[in-house]
């Protein structure tokens, strides 16, 4: 895994974990939450690839929808 990679999941994970303070709900444990930010990280690429755009723009509208469906 390259560099700009791992610093993309950090970020993720960083949203994660705000997301779940700020919805008072228990953050996963660290396992879970590195393969959701994984997850995320892909899913932004992808959107990225299909329509263009600001990865970190797309990456903040994933996490909000995730928590929009719990």
């Amino acid at each position: 895994m390259g560099f700009i990679r791992q610093q993309e999941e950090k970020l993720a994970v960083r949203f994660l974990r705000w997301q779940y303070e700020k919805q008072k709900l228990p953050s996963p444990p660290e396992g879970e939450i590195g393969c959701l930010a994984a997850h995320i990280v892909d899913e932004a690429h992808r959107i990225a690839r299909e329509r263009g755009g600001n990865l970190l723009d797309i990456m903040k509208e994933l996490v909000q929808e995730f928590f929009r469906k719990k």
